[in-house]
């Protein structure tokens, strides 16, 4: 298939009237433009890693509020940009679990048992972070094992492209039991710190909560289509 590609690009495609055989390389060097452009493009097709769903964790739930400050609890901020999450991931034809879809309580170990029920699946598991110092703000990946590393790295560029935070990284956490018992790839996303005030502002905002559900739903599909 790719060798027939290349013939046609190399001896089908007419070259263009010229007026001496001095542009005869320019149109060479032409061709062989669109030769690697055509492979780029084969390559990452043959590449894409076969997905078959994407179980979304909403962090916490119920019994378990997660971080607070005041009235502002991080499981209803990881819940509503779980379904603005699963909304986007469905546009785009791509199978869809929550964990939970309402103020309910799930354990850890079933978190990742939900996820270990599907074959060629992905886990985002999506929080919001706290600290002791208010003056601490910025998005952070966590992943656990090379594949989960990778998926992490797609997700996180796009986070930092699209929040534009002041801080932020990716970091390997072994002692995390919905990422460590999961068996496909995993991270956990933490959107942002709600015990900076004016990240907290940002993350209660509708727009702030679409613009994480738009970067980690680019980081999947961009995990999904190349290496």
């Amino acid at each position: 298939m790719l060798w027939n590609i290349l013939a046609l690009v190399l001896f089908k495609i007419p070259d263009l009237p010229h007026r001496s055989s001095l542009h005869r390389p320019t149109r060479l060097m032409s061709k062989l433009t669109m030769i690697l452009a055509l492979c780029l493009v084969i390559s990452s097709q043959a590449q894409a890693r076969k997905i078959s769903r994407v179980v979304i964790d909403p962090g916490h739930g119920g019994k378990d509020k997660g971080a607070n400050r005041g009235s502002t609890y991080e499981k209803n901020l990881a819940l509503n940009v779980a379904k603005r999450v699963e909304v986007l991931l469905k546009a785009k034809g791509m199978p869809v679990t929550m964990t939970r879809r309402s103020d309910k309580f799930i354990s850890l170990t079933s978190r990742a048992a939900i996820a270990n029920r599907y074959s060629n699946a992905i886990f985002i598991s999506i929080h919001f972070n706290a600290h002791t110092s208010t003056r601490q703000t910025g998005v952070e990946t966590y992943y656990y094992g090379e594949q989960g590393k990778k998926l992490a790295a797609h997700v996180h560029l796009r986070l930092l492209s699209r929040l534009k935070p002041r801080n932020g990284d990716t970091r390997q956490r072994k002692n995390l039991a919905v990422l460590n018992k999961t068996r496909c790839p995993a991270i956990l996303v933490e959107c942002g710190y709600i015990s900076n005030y004016t990240e907290r502002k940002k993350c209660l905002s509708s727009g702030y909560q679409y613009n994480c559900a738009k970067a980690i739903v680019d980081g999947i599909w961009a995990y999904k289509t190349y290496r």
